[in-house]
């Protein structure tokens, strides 16, 4: 039998030719035993505009709008022309059988080929070509498991049903919007409310009143103990001025115990946007060289919208992950079939794991081992931590101290490729080893600790806004403090003699 094979790029037309033995190059096509490969040159043919309905059309006037067509038209691009003739005489040809449809798995690649096939008048059978890698081996299976067309009829209708819309709401809101307010402004589906939501978050960034408030910081080997936020500097000098130079005493200690799970894996919109997070790529500039790096058989395929895999690749991903990270790890966490629909996550092939990264351009380089990144990370144990809150009190005042107890690294031991590893903010100074069934903290030094006065503004609570930053700081002289932490059975008698009656109270248990 011969068949006919219609795929979405050249490039993507000479892989598949390679591995079904299309070898001979045509006019338009690859041809070799009992097949023919071609390819489409993306959009071939598209909805015809306004003017191609009704010469009336031509000219913009509000009086004919909405324009509703009764029959939509396709047309080819004039460039577009001689390759949509090639592709016409094979589909109306009568020496194949059938005709596979090996555009990209998705629903924009269902309507390319399918927009094609109606112009042309085939009335070849379809068979559908789906694969989520452009590697030889997947390829090859892909064929050897070849769908019916008709099964993906509701595919290719959600994509005119984006299509149709999309058409309806630019050609009519393009042209109301400009004969209404005098100027040219277009008006898309997708544009137009993405933009008015990045309006009303500018105006809310412009027309915010910043309000400084003030913290007292109580600093003691190492360790920084914080106030509440205070509106008046009055409040605060006057905080500051009756702990400066006072001995701290910790009143309690709280531990809570937080395990986060490893993240999932990338659609393209995650992906997108740790792109731009990570090395500034705009969200085209991501797709582009993942589509890039997919033709070249190193990654899969990049526009899906699932986070996990298959149970059928669980062999595969355990694969990929020992060539990646050496070690054997259980994958259920990234199996997950329910939640699979046209295709799975954004997954690096055995090619693209094995690939030499240092041939490929920086940007390739970065998004390929991001994505490798990822598969490893998401398979990792989960990060497992404590939330330390210790209440400090000061003259009747109270102060917290918050930092990160880490039990378990988990996934957070792989870092981001090509990026420094983030100070945790979080982390203070480690509490000591149990000594007893109770203890206490002191803070004290040669010429007694100092209250530091750190004057800050407050920031909008909006994510796109910078991290705050100390406007000023008062320069206090630091003295050299130590932390002693002892068993209060130890203590010696006269420890009362010490230090003040509050301090005898300092107590936790660990």
């Amino acid at each position: 039998m011969k068949y006919l094979v219609i795929a979405e790029k050249p490039s993507v037309s000479k892989s598949i030719a390679k591995v079904i033995g299309a070898y001979r190059q045509e006019d338009g096509y690859l041809e070799g035993g009992d097949c023919v490969v071609s390819w489409c040159l993306g959009h071939l043919a598209e909805y015809a505009a306004p003017e191609h309905y009704d010469e009336r059309y031509e000219n913009w006037r509000f009086e004919d709008l909405p324009i509703l067509p009764a029959e939509w038209k396709l047309l080819v691009h004039n460039t577009k022309k001689p390759q949509f003739n090639v592709l016409r005489k094979l589909l109306r040809s009568k020496k194949f059988d059938y005709v596979v449809n090996a555009c990209d798995a998705g629903r924009e690649g269902e309507a390319i080929f399918r927009r094609v096939y109606a112009l042309a008048g085939s009335k070849l059978p379809i068979k559908r070509l789906w694969i989520s890698s452009m590697e030889d081996a997947a390829i090859q299976q892909g064929f050897e498991n070849l769908k019916d067309g008709a099964a993906y009829d509701n595919l290719f209708a959600a994509s005119e049903c984006r299509a149709k819309a999309d058409w309806l709401i630019g050609m009519n809101g393009t042209r109301a919007f400009t004969k209404k307010y005098g100027r040219k402004q277009t008006i898309g589906r997708v544009q137009t409310p993405t933009l008015a939501m990045l309006a009303e978050r500018q105006t809310k960034i412009q027309n915010f009143v910043k309000e400084p408030y003030y913290k007292v910081e109580l600093s003691g080997e190492g360790m920084v103990a914080v106030s509440e936020q205070m509106a008046q500097e009055q409040d605060a000098d006057t905080m500051q001025a009756a702990c400066d130079g006072q001995c701290a005493v910790v009143g309690s200690i709280e531990r809570k115990r937080v395990e986060k799970k490893p993240p999932k894996l990338y659609d393209l919109t995650t992906l997108q946007r740790e792109a731009n997070r990570y090395y500034g790529l705009t969200a085209s500039q991501t797709l582009q060289v993942l589509q890039e790096l997919y033709e070249e058989k190193l990654v899969t395929y990049p526009r899906t919208d699932s986070q996990f895999v298959t149970e059928d690749m669980r062999k595969t991903v355990e694969s990929l992950v020992l060539a990646l990270d050496g070690q054997t790890v259980d994958v259920s966490c990234v199996i997950n079939n329910s939640k699979v629909t046209d295709h799975h996550a954004i997954l690096p092939t055995m090619q693209g794991a094995k690939c030499n990264k240092e041939k490929l351009s920086e940007t390739k380089q970065k998004i390929l081992s991001l994505v490798i990144w990822k598969l490893v990370q998401a398979v990792q144990p989960p990060f497992i931590y404590e939330d330390v809150l210790v209440t400090v009190c000061c003259q009747g005042r109270n102060f917290t101290a918050k930092y990160k107890d880490v039990l378990q690294p988990g996934y957070t031991a792989k870092t981001v490729p090509f990026v420094e590893p983030e100070k945790d903010k979080d982390k203070g100074v480690p509490l000591p080893k149990k000594m007893g069934k109770e203890w206490f903290f002191r803070w004290y030094g040669q010429r007694k600790s100092r209250a530091l006065l750190h004057r800050r503004k407050s920031t909008p609570k909006i994510p796109c806004c910078r991290p705050w930053k100390p406007q000023a700081t008062r320069n206090l002289k630091r003295t050299p403090r130590r932390k002693v932490w002892e068993p209060l059975q130890r203590a010696p008698r006269f420890w009362k003699s010490w230090y003040p009656p509050a301090m005898c109270s300092a107590k936790a248990s660990r």
